[in-house]
């Protein structure tokens, strides 16, 4: 069975402990970290989960920079979960941040069987990362990428990438062996600008330039002519 990896950044240890103890009712491996910092360290250190649950109101650094920072180089699905339930910040945080919103309770316990529906429900939306998720995602002997220092090493070089890259990268192989439309592209990597699929084709271009051996007969990221872009299926 596959290890599911969630992230929790909560600056209340109580909240940590408590989502740590539900989550891991349902067979989660879970992480936690005090401060997006922290949880920036720990991602670079043990590789991105698959799901982070993040509050919004952080010292330091708060929850809707931290979720700008990952998501500069990754399309890491996210649920916040705060106290805050004014309906301006429910409508950003899920518009421009996560794939979903709960409120915690203002009196009582947090709501276990709640939480968990809503983490089931994220995971079971956009699906598992088809490689394996750890600080050098290794997809052949030729290619790995390490997302969160936004380099690959190909052909035992490492190679500098841009952030659209890595983001560009994290989606088509979260979605290995799927040919990914133009339009889904363009939502995922820039979500609040309008963007065409010239812009598109231009950075594919630049990544197949730096990670292909022949960047004419495309290894990793292949064409479906007029529909899309899609990632080699993990080796057996």
């Amino acid at each position: 069975m596959k290890e599911t990896r969630i992230l929790i950044v909560d600056d209340s240890l109580v909240i940590l402990e408590l989502v740590k103890n539900i989550l891991e009712e349902e067979a989660y491996t879970v992480w936690k970290a005090p401060s997006g910092q922290e949880a920036l360290k720990i991602i670079a250190q043990k590789g991105l989960p698959h799901l982070a649950i993040v509050d919004i109101n952080m010292p330091g650094m708060d929850g809707f920079t931290f979720c700008r920072k990952v998501h500069h180089f990754s399309d890491l699905p996210i649920i916040l979960l705060s106290a805050e339930d004014a309906e301006n910040t429910v409508v950003e945080g899920l518009k421009q941040h996560a794939e979903d919103y709960m409120v915690k309770p203002k009196t009582g316990p947090l709501r276990a069987e709640e939480l968990k529906a809503r983490v089931f429900s994220v995971l079971n939306r956009v699906g598992d990362f088809s490689y394996t998720l750890e600080p050098l995602v290794i997809v052949d002997d030729g290619l790995q990428i390490d997302f969160a220092a936004r380099r690959a090493i190909v052909r035992d070089q490492t190679v500098k990438l841009t952030p659209t890259e890595t983001k560009m990268l994290h989606i088509l192989m979260h979605h290995a062996g799927r040919t990914l439309p133009f339009s889904f592209l363009l939502r995922r990597l820039w979500p609040l600008e309008e963007a065409f699929e010239d812009r598109l084709h231009t950075h594919v271009y630049r990544l197949r330039k730096k990670i292909e051996a022949d960047p004419r007969n495309p290894h990793y990221v292949l064409s479906e002519w007029g529909k899309g872009y899609k990632f080699p299926t993990p080796a057996d």
